[in-house]
């Protein structure tokens, strides 16, 4: 069975004329064909035969949306209100990781795929958390962040699998102007997710995985289009995984079913997704604190669970996104999309703890939490092309609408003592009896109007994009008991962006850009004198300069930035609440992309982040480094297709982590580490079928280390994991 990678992301002249050449090979020479035109003449004028007619070459570029040389990353992607945009035309660092990459990953979230090369992504590297955990440039990102083919809200709440999507694209920097406010705030980057979609041609695949240390499962992917011109399609994906994971008594469950509709017409565009999903853990990794005085420890056996093996996290989400677009002229177009979701959460398991000395004894304190949430979300934009005498205008502009509705139940803590045990040799009794009393009630609405014009210039060699969103934060808390209103929040703020980008050469771009990002300000606490006083939207504010050098197989990108987040803080508890901190992140990036040699992909890059604290209260926390963010990161994902055996390729990966200081004076850090993945698939045929098997071996060593997950200060790294997966296309 052939790869399916692309051999380039650009089709040469001799390649254009292949089919020409085939056809006169007995009569000219091939090197006539590629540019002798006085011979060619001569044998024209002298042949009876037919003239061969003029051939006109042209180069002709690759979408954005299809694959770069190698097949693992997108050649450019969604970039918010602007549309699809080639990655060299982009003013911003993006990157959009294919279908292929996400199979041949087995990844089993969506941390799985933009942590694994990407050396500006960081993951704790916990397995079954409550939560994907994953931060971008240095600033937490949440995964109910996540936007679900440009609308947020539509995700899956904590934990995505992938086998629904054919690209998963991540901006990074702040982006309100081009996406709105993401409902969480996250601000270091955003991740978007498309939804699976039919292609021309008939897709019945099954897969069977395997997942050390007793984990099985299934993927049905199936696609059709039809019609006349193929107009309408439909694509299927139904996954199942069920068993022991590699961590000790820890067990992971998987079911999804997801069905993507789509119509094209020639001037109409119409879509719509449904899924439903149910994403359980027993044994959930949550982490552990350090009481005052105690040193770090060193780590347990990295397959040790320090949760109750009973503890569980279960979520179960369901979502419809519809989306439409037309086109009103040969440069204008219209577009609009809705979604509706609802998801339910229960956990029960260990809500905090400490350990307590050196020997590893530590003490828990068991909470019980769930909660239903319901998500609505809308877009509507234009976008078009018009000129002002030499200028270029693309235009666009959009509102969005986001909102949701939350009722949450439970106890944060368990009432009676804790429970004792040793992170060594962990024992826990049995589990509580869960009890859900209603113990909150809030909604949120957000609304925003965005509009961005990019001015291109000298054929389109130089691109000017400037761009304004108004954004609207509408926030209410209720007594769930009587349904009273008992708070409201209720600001707005206008975020604009500049960027610049100029195509240096044919291979070069240079670009630089000014972007905010929007977080939902803070309520002052009970406790402090101006209790209950709302503070406006904050602003993160992005600086970046880049490079991107495009040899037309192999991508280099190069980014220096600066980010700077107001945050509040209240320096004592009774104290006045204000809003006067600050996180500055400046940091410098390369990465890489593509095959610089034939049969070789290559993947990866270095990363180097300054995250300081410039405005705090905290005590020894001035200038300091903010916690759970290493100054350092590289990684290299390496493939080879074997000459010698074909079908068989083999792969690689490496990372490498600097510290992560957990304490905000720095005076307690997770230690840096290296960890290597091994793997191969070998693509061949059996009873005439294509078959794909994979196999991929996750910290090889079985290294155990310390990882900073939310809300806690230590989680172990996952062990050695076995991966295996075989494939067959009916």
């Amino acid at each position: 069975m052939a790869h399916r990678y692309p051999p380039s992301r650009r089709t040469s002249a001799a390649q254009q004329l292949a089919p020409i050449a085939r056809k006169r090979s007995t009569l000219i020479p091939m090197a006539l064909l590629l540019g002798l035109t006085p011979p060619l003449q001569a044998w024209a004028e002298e042949s009876s035969a037919q003239t061969l007619p003029q051939v006109t070459v042209k180069e002709q570029a690759a979408g954005p949306t299809s694959a770069y040389a190698g097949g693992q990353v997108t050649s450019g992607g969604r970039v918010g209100l602007l549309g699809d945009k080639d990655f060299m035309e982009t003013p911003f660092n993006t990157v959009g990781y294919t279908e292929q990459f996400i199979e041949d990953r087995q990844a089993q979230s969506i941390t799985d795929v933009i942590a694994a090369t990407d050396p500006t992504v960081f993951s704790n590297g916990a397995s079954g958390a409550w939560s994907e955990n994953y931060s971008i440039r240095g600033f937490a990102s949440g995964a109910s962040d996540m936007s679900f083919g440009g609308l947020y809200g539509m995700a899956p709440y904590y934990r995505t699998t992938p086998e629904m999507f054919e690209r998963i694209e991540v901006l990074k920097g702040p982006s309100a102007l081009l996406n709105g406010m993401p409902p969480g705030g996250s601000v270091g980057g955003t991740v978007n997710l498309v939804p699976k979609r039919a292609g021309k041609d008939p897709l019945t695949r099954l897969t069977a995985t395997y997942m050390s240390d007793a984990q099985f499962g299934t993927n049905l992917d199936m696609g059709r289009r039809f019609g006349e011109s193929q107009q309408f399609g439909i694509r299927f994906n139904g996954v199942y995984r069920d068993g022991d994971g590699a961590v000790g008594a820890q067990q992971k469950k998987a079911q999804l079913a997801a069905l993507g509709l789509d119509w094209r017409g020639d001037r109409v565009r119409i879509s719509a997704d449904l899924y439903s999903s149910d994403d359980r853990v027993n044994g959930v990794t949550r982490g552990i604190g350090l009481a005052p005085g105690v040193g770090v420890p060193k780590p347990p056996r990295p397959d040790t669970l320090l949760n109750p093996d009973w503890s569980y996290a279960e979520t179960k989400d369901k979502a419809a996104v519809l989306r439409g677009e037309f086109d009103l002229s040969d440069s204008v177009s219209a577009y609009a999309a809705v979604g509706f979701s609802e998801s339910d959460y229960q956990y029960s398991g260990a809500m905090s703890s400490q350990v307590l000395n050196s020997a590893g004894d530590f003490e828990t304190k068991m909470g019980q939490l769930a909660f239903n949430v319901k998500k609505q979300s809308a877009e509507v934009g234009l976008k078009g092309r018009l000129y002002t005498g030499s200028v270029k205008h693309q235009w666009a502009l959009n509102a969005t609408h986001y909102s949701h509705k939350q009722n949450d139940y439970g106890r944060r803590f368990v009432p009676g003592p804790d429970w004792p045990t040793n992170i060594y040799d962990p024992h826990w009794g049995s589990a509580p009896a869960f009890v859900g009393p209603h113990i909150a009630q809030t909604e949120v609405r957000l609304a925003s109007y965005g509009l961005a014009d990019t001015l291109s210039f000298a054929e389109d060699r130089v691109q000017l994009t400037l761009g304004v969103r108004h954004q609207q934060v509408v926030s209410d808390a209720f007594n769930p008991i009587n349904g009273v209103r008992s708070s409201r929040y209720d600001e707005s703020a206008t975020t604009p962006a500049v960027a610049l980008l100029v195509k240096a050469t044919e291979k070069m771009s240079l670009y630089a850009n000014y972007i905010e990002g929007l977080s939902q300000g803070k309520v002052a606490p009970a406790d402090a004198p101006n209790a209950g006083e709302l503070f406006p939207p904050y602003k993160t504010k992005q600086k970046e300069v880049g490079m991107k050098l495009d040899l037309g197989e192999f991508a280099h990108t190069f980014s220096l930035y600066e980010i700077t987040q107001p945050g509040s803080y209240q320096a004592q508890k009774g104290e006045h609440f204000s809003f006067g901190g600050e996180q500055r992140n400046r940091g410098v990036e390369w990465g890489f992309f593509g095959s610089p040699l034939r049969g070789v992909r290559l993947m990866g890059g270095v990363a180097y982040v300054q995250p300081k604290l410039t405005k705090t209260s905290t005590q020894g926390a001035q200038g300091k480094q903010a916690m759970g963010v290493p100054k350092l990161q590289g990684k290299l994902g390496a493939e080879w297709d074997m000459p010698a055996v074909p079908g068989l390729t083999l792969n690689a990966n490496a990372t490498a982590v600097s510290k992560q200081y957990i304490s905000a004076d720095n005076s307690l850090w997770a230690s840096g580490r290296t960890t290597y993945d091994l793997g191969a698939r070998y693509a061949t045929r059996v009873a005439g079928k294509p078959v794909l098997l994979r196999a991929t071996v996750l910290n090889v060593t079985n290294k155990a280390y310390w990882g900073q997950p939310l809300l806690s200060s230590l989680a172990l790294g996952a062990p050695r994991t076995l991966s295996l997966s075989a494939s067959v296309d009916f």
